[in-house]
């Protein structure tokens, strides 16, 4: 099974790697538009800033490639959050696969948000055999609204979308990579798809 990682502006993507490694997968990493068309799993990571990625993606003709994918995609953490249509951050468009705005946490509370948290409201394969109100691993100043393309909801201040989907597109805010067994298993099911 060829698994390609989306190489753009942003990091994280070795972990990323390593936990694939783990899952007995050797991933492709790439922003070679004919290999990201052809691989069986898309997988788009990201820790970093919303528009200089997109700056990345849109001189190679990157966000057309990822716009029209047909195979399982999964953005992770800032890969989530440019599948959205708008980012607060650095007033940002970004890829419009998600119809749904990102938005910066309110300076209340300690932004970023970092640590372990739960995910509730589970609506999706990619989390089938994982406990309701199961923690995992977050690392965010931004967030994405609830919408109805929401498969799973977490709290900070206030809910909001921990995981997105829309046809063969999924996200999750959080990090499955360093989330321990239950970020494990959400991969393998996101292999398994």
């Amino acid at each position: 099974m060829d698994v390609a990682i989306v190489k753009y502006n942003a990091g994280n993507v070795q972990s990323v790697e390593f936990a694939l490694n783990r899952l007995g997968i050797t991933p492709i990493i790439t922003d070679n538009p004919q290999v990201l068309r052809t691989a069986d799993k898309v997988i788009f990571p990201g820790v970093g800033e919303a528009s200089s990625a997109m700056k990345y993606l849109r001189e190679r003709e990157l966000d057309i490639v990822l716009k029209n994918l047909t195979q399982p995609f999964l953005g992770i953490c800032l890969g989530m959050q440019l599948m959205c249509k708008h980012s607060e951050e650095n007033d940002t468009d970004c890829l419009g696969i998600f119809d749904v705005k990102v938005k910066l946490f309110p300076p209340e509370e300690k932004v970023p948000h970092m640590g372990w948290n739960k995910i509730f409201n589970y609506n999706s394969p990619l989390l089938k055999g994982i406990d309701e109100n199961e923690y995992v691993y977050f690392v965010h100043s931004y967030y994405a609204e609830l919408s109805n393309e929401t498969i799973t909801t977490s709290n900070y201040m206030f809910n909001y979308s921990s995981g997105l989907n829309k046809n063969n597109y999924y996200g999750f805010q959080f990090h499955p990579e360093k989330s321990g067994e239950t970020g494990a298993k959400i991969l393998k099911n996101f292999i398994e798809l």
